[in-house]
């Protein structure tokens, strides 16, 4: 009788912690996020606080990080570390509110002058990708914003709108409001998620 020699397959790893918390979030048991946020809250938060001071800020951009990482949980590929993956999406979410900060301080619709007593425009143009004219662009970000703002239940409004035109930070809106500071934290936070999910049709006019 022939003896076949047989070689059995290499196991593939076993998925990691956090691969089985994505795949439960995936299958639709979304609160086992908090699993993940109460697990990498403080690593994201000491990685923002090296790039920007503003402790509201900070906290801030925690929440979008949070809110970004969720919605793009589906493209997450469980071979890699997810904690590198969220790091990624804190820096590039870091980086485009330092680039914002930037770009309010030095406005570009001024004129600069000329060492011959003219004025020149500034314009940031990159020639190997011409981009829709920048004021059109501005005013469609603008519209589709409002519209996002305007869907909010009143009691989000209220705290987005301090925290974001009246330039308020938590406490402040917390005292005006006579709410726990935790309570505004977390409309801000629901507030924010609402716009998000709002936006995610017209996420191209929010790419940098």
């Amino acid at each position: 009788m022939e003896i076949t020699e047989t070689h059995d397959s290499p196991l593939a790893p076993e998925p990691s912690e956090d691969c089985l918390v994505i795949q439960e979030i995936l299958s639709g048991n979304t609160a086992a996020f908090k699993v993940l946020q109460k697990k990498y809250q403080r690593q994201i938060t000491s990685l923002l606080r090296r790039m920007v001071r503003d402790h509201d800020d900070v906290q801030d951009l925690v929440q979008e990080t949070f809110i970004k990482a969720y919605r793009a949980l589906a493209s997450f590929q469980c071979e890699h570390s997810f904690e590198k993956w969220l790091y990624k999406i804190a820096s590039n979410n870091c980086i485009d509110y330092l680039r914002r900060k930037r770009f309010n301080i030095i406005s570009m619709d001024k004129p600069i002058g000329t060492s011959d007593g003219g004025e020149m425009m500034m314009e940031l143009e990159d020639p190997d990708s011409p981009q829709p004219d920048a004021e059109m662009l501005q005013r469609e970000r603008t519209i589709r914003l409002q519209e996002a703002f305007e869907a909010l239940p009143p009691k989000y409004k209220e705290v987005i709108r301090m925290r974001h035109e009246e330039e308020m930070d938590y406490q402040e809106i917390a005292d005006k409001l006579d709410l726990p500071l935790g309570t505004v934290k977390a409309h801000i936070f629901r507030a924010r998620q609402m716009m998000y999910k709002k936006l995610q049709k017209h996420v191209y006019l929010f790419e940098s």
